[in-house]
């Protein structure tokens, strides 16, 4: 849906013949911001703004819901039925990336094409969290974000240690590490249900000193929300210096700045 957000100009994009709107602002080095569910809502606008603020040019797609919606008891459980039913989302699989990664992979590679530089970042959120890593096959990513990675969901020990990859997707992240110095940046609350603690264990097991992992205690989450702690850069951002959360976001974007602004 074409909805104009404050600060960015929106186009729509056909990859695979696959038209989506995607967002566009700033001037940089290419940073693709994913939004959660369930929507680009203002807090991950406002996320996405401080960004561009920091250098960069954001490439924000919308993936489900309507742009600037904000958080409702009603928009949420209906982005969770459209993930779950949707043919673009494989909500269960542990080892295959959503086929919704293909179109990302265009998308940065378009953006790459654009913005030149060593590679291009990217920042995905709850269920868009570990789609930087898959977004690593086949194009030039090399500064993934994972912010509270939540897919794939479901009880077993599988899904929760799950990392939404293929085994030629793995390959391709360690063959960034090796060959690029490709770093993974990853962002959670401890106790969140959706993103386990033992999600974190299988990214380091995997990819060792390559992957940073930053855990926050929920007693330092934005109070108020009427849910528990689970998104650190944007509902659960207290942003407020001395703040673990506002820590996060400084990371982040120092992060980015030091894998693509070489």
């Amino acid at each position: 849906m074409n909805v104009s957000l404050p600060g960015f100009e929106h186009n729509t994009w056909s990859f695979l013949a696959e038209p989506k709107v995607v967002y566009t602002a700033g001037q940089g080095p290419a940073v693709i911001v994913i939004h959660e569910v369930p929507c680009i809502t203002p807090q991950v606008l406002a996320f996405a703004q401080k960004v561009v603020d920091a250098g960069f040019r954001v490439y924000m797609p919308s993936l489900i819901g309507t742009p600037g919606d904000s958080i409702s008891p009603t928009n949420v459980p209906l982005a969770f039925a459209k993930l779950c039913i949707s043919r673009e989302f494989s909500v269960l699989s542990a080892n295959q990336s959503s086929p919704v990664v293909d179109w990302l992979r265009e998308l940065a590679k378009r953006a790459h094409d654009e913005c030149g530089g060593p590679g291009v970042g990217v920042v995905g959120m709850c269920f868009s969290g570990n789609f930087g890593l898959g977004m690593m096959l086949d194009a030039p990513v090399i500064a993934p974000v994972l912010s509270q990675p939540s897919l794939p969901a479901g009880p077993l020990e599988s899904h929760k240690r799950g990392l939404h990859l293929s085994e030629q997707e793995k390959a391709a992240v360690h063959d960034k590490i090796k060959h690029q110095n490709a770093k993974i940046l990853g962002l959670r609350f401890e106790g969140d249900f959706f993103c386990t603690g033992k999600r974190f264990e299988a990214l380091r097991e995997e990819f060792g000193d390559a992957f940073e992992g930053i855990e926050i205690n929920p007693r330092h989450a934005k109070p108020g929300t009427g849910m528990p702690a689970h998104s650190v850069l944007t509902t659960h951002l207290i942003d407020e210096e001395g703040q673990p959360t506002q820590d996060a976001l400084n990371r982040t974007l120092a992060f980015l700045s030091e894998q693509l602004k070489t």
